[in-house]
């Protein structure tokens, strides 16, 4: 993370008005992280969701070729209401975080930006922030195109041991202990394997609907998971894949003109 006093070079905020406007005419490409504050179980921090989105963004922006994309100020709340039931949880509705974001895709279209790739770091985002996209692409005639992981779950899939790990399980422990130990109370961590009674019901079933519940429901602790699965060594890995995928993905929309993108043959 930028934690010096220098620019990174990359992100919307450090620009002057005159930086900016010269900037975006090398580059037209911008990354928006947005997470989430909501429980993570008794050993992770709040803010996970948000910080790893930010952190992404960040390190991808870092090791794409210049000029590099910009990156936009993270946004940290999300639709965290069916994780409402632990303290600590905020959430917004589907409505404000779809017009936000909105707003923000057609003012982003104003200065120029011409491609918008939203970095989601918490997975019931979704559906919202792909109806935000959809309106943006609509009025505003950009392309707009939303990550919640569809870059790398396939490739993570294959690093962990736990089915369903959908929450504060063996993922976000490693890939927290990877990046941030200091925040992660091992201690605390729980097996909170979930099983359910159809395969259409399973998070990481190929034929899997998608469905919703709160997690009170289906969790006590909070998580969605075996968190005592998670190491450093995992997170690692991880962090790795995610961050090689997602530049390979983000080259290739901030290299190809708009009018050539949705039909270039690669």
């Amino acid at each position: 993370m930028n934690t010096n006093n220098k620019k990174a070079g990359f992100l919307w905020e450090e620009f002057t008005w005159p930086e900016i406007e010269a900037y975006l005419k090398t580059v037209d490409t911008v990354i928006l992280p947005c997470g989430a504050i909501e429980q993570h179980g008794p050993h992770l921090p709040l803010d996970v969701d948000y910080f790893d989105a930010k952190y992404m963004a960040y390190k991808v922006a870092e090791a794409c070729e210049d000029p590099k994309p910009l990156v936009l100020p993270p946004i940290p709340f999300g639709v965290s209401y069916h994780h409402d039931g632990f303290k600590g949880t905020l959430s917004v509705t589907n409505d404000a975080l779809s017009k936000f974001v909105y707003d923000l895709g057609m003012s982003l279209a104003k200065n120029g930006v011409k491609k918008i790739i939203i970095l989601n770091g918490h997975g019931d985002n979704a559906p919202t922030l792909s109806y935000a996209a959809q309106m943006i692409n609509r009025d505003a005639k950009i392309f707009v195109g939303v990550d919640t992981g569809e870059t790398s779950d396939v490739d993570l899939a294959g690093m962990v041991e736990t089915p369903n790990d959908a929450h504060a399980g063996e993922i976000e422990t490693s890939t927290t202990l990877a990046i941030r130990p200091d925040m992660v109370q091992m201690d605390k961590a729980q097996e909170s394997t979930l099983k359910f009674g159809s395969d259409y019901l399973d998070f990481d079933d190929d034929r899997s609907i998608s469905w919703y519940v709160r997690t009170d429901k289906i969790s006590e602790s909070g998580i969605m998971g075996d968190a005592t699965k998670g190491t450093k060594e995992k997170g690692e890995k991880m962090w790795e894949v995610m961050i090689k995928n997602m530049v390979r993905f983000v080259e290739s929309i901030k290299n190809t003109p708009l009018d050539e993108l949705y039909q270039k043959r690669y």
